[in-house]
């Protein structure tokens, strides 16, 4: 135990030096890290260290998950919901349907319930490193905003498709009328679960004795019992955290006082940061485990693969962006939508910052090994690998080229009415009125008797 404790200290130590090195030669640090733990993978240092998908799912994913929610502007998620709502759903459905299809006729012996497996997988693009890339480049606060909130519902959809998708193949059977009920009553389910945890916190916070250190302890305690709670009865367990976690972000006024709020802010910030890191690197140090796993099926065959599959993805994204474009400018003539005329440039970026990630990885490893009978898990290995190749290709191909296209297309922020600038000095002005009205009502009658209260009015 004190050596696999040493191992991750020395692990982190490594992701500190790296991040260091993205932030000098400006580029993402998800990106370097992959790259990082890629090459660490070829030695024998860490050899042992593999992602555990339960970890994954249960360590991980819900602190990620709430703190996106956290930082996310209920105001900017309401107003692009429709855009956010059809990235995160249909698309994912479309982009998993596409994968099923082709890959079951691009490989041999690959069933259609083995094509659905792997769309739910790879389907869900990983905002951290989009959002990561767009915040070294001047973007339109709109474009974050719709890939955040995309973020945040669209591994809740992709695992559903996933989960039916291994129960079809373990049964051999799938019923759409059912599997159509269920995913409606797995959304709704996992959402009202995740709303009934927010609210009993909401109640500890608002109401009990606690102190800043009681609640900052209990922000990180509540996207575990949210995601917990909802997985035990077989719900989304992600929708939970997120519905829960957008509800507690919009009461944070009421329910933490300041001091809370500026704490929480840079506990979670770092906690966030190493839970990244460690992420990211660990997918790079996969690679010689998914590679020994192949098996009978040839390295540049698999390779292949990977590679078509991901170039279908790719232009399976670019599509949707542009069809929901049009969808939005057609729309716009019966009922109003945040943006009219989205032109062609914003469709450009959101569709090349498809970028996957670790809940593709984990998800990939959650197959069972075997099936009924003991029998292997069909094509197990070959999945696999070709959900590495999909993150490796899309981290680095397109987060390294993501910048030179935002500043290619020159995004316009249509709907920013000032500058930063600007923004501050009517903050200050505001600041300045309400100490002085402050100060005029509880030292008005001491003015003329004291220097200071006057030469401030």
């Amino acid at each position: 135990m004190q050596a696999f404790f040493i191992q991750y200290i020395f692990l982190i130590l490594i992701i500190l030096a790296l991040v260091m090195l993205a932030n000098k030669i400006k580029i993402a640090y998800p990106i370097v890290l992959v790259l990082g733990g890629l090459l660490l993978s070829f030695t024998s240092l860490f050899s042992d260290n593999t992602i555990d998908p339960n970890i994954v799912f249960f360590i991980f994913l819900p602190p990620l998950l709430y703190e996106a929610a956290w930082a996310t502007s209920w105001k900017e998620f309401w107003r692009w919901r429709r855009v956010i709502m059809s990235f995160a759903f249909p698309i994912v459905i479309i982009t998993s349907c596409v994968v099923a299809f082709v890959s079951s006729a691009l490989i041999p012996g690959f069933t259609l319930a083995l094509g659905f497996l792997l769309g739910g997988i790879i389907s869900p693009p990983d905002a951290i490193s989009a959002t990561t890339i767009m915040r070294n480049v001047k973007v339109p606060k709109s474009q974050v905003s719709i890939i955040e909130g995309e973020s945040l519902l669209n591994d809740a959809s992709s695992l559903i498709v996933f989960r039916f998708a291994l129960a079809a193949v373990i049964t051999g059977q799938f019923h759409f009328g059912n599997a159509a009920t269920s995913f409606v009553l797995v959304i709704v389910m996992g959402t009202l679960i995740g709303l009934l945890i927010a609210l009993i916190f909401y109640a500890i916070h608002r109401w009990l004795p606690t102190t800043s250190n009681i609640e900052i302890v209990l922000s990180l305690i509540t996207p575990y019992c949210m995601y917990y709670a909802a997985e035990h009865f077989h719900y989304s367990g992600v929708l939970a955290v997120v519905g829960g976690g957008l509800f507690l972000s919009s009461k944070r006024q009421s329910m933490l006082n300041y001091r809370s709020r500026i704490e929480g802010v840079n506990v979670w910030t770092n906690f966030v940061f190493v839970l990244n890191g460690l992420i990211f690197m660990l997918i790079g140090l996969q690679l010689p485990l998914i590679i020994h796993q192949l098996g009978d099926i040839g390295l540049g065959r698999a390779i292949a693969y990977g590679l078509g599959i991901c170039f279908l993805l790719i232009i399976t994204r670019f599509i949707c962006t542009f069809g929901a474009s049009l969808f939005t400018t057609f729309m716009s003539h019966f009922i109003t939508v945040a943006d009219p005329k989205p032109g062609f440039k914003g469709p450009i970026v959101l569709g090349w910052a498809g970028m996957r990630g670790v809940v593709s990885l984990a998800a990939a490893l959650s197959i069972p090994l075997v099936i009924n009978q003991g029998q292997p898990f069909p094509y197990r290995n070959l999945i696999l690998f070709i959900t590495f190749i999909v993150i490796l290709i899309t981290l680095v191909l397109q987060g390294l080229t993501l910048p030179w296209l935002i500043r290619k297309v020159n995004l316009e922020d249509k709907y920013r009415s000032m500058t930063d600038e600007q923004q501050e000095k009517i903050i200050q002005k505001k600041m300045a009125n309400t100490s002085l009205q402050l100060l005029e009502e509880k030292y008005g009658n001491e003015k003329a008797n004291n220097k200071r209260l006057s030469n401030a009015s």
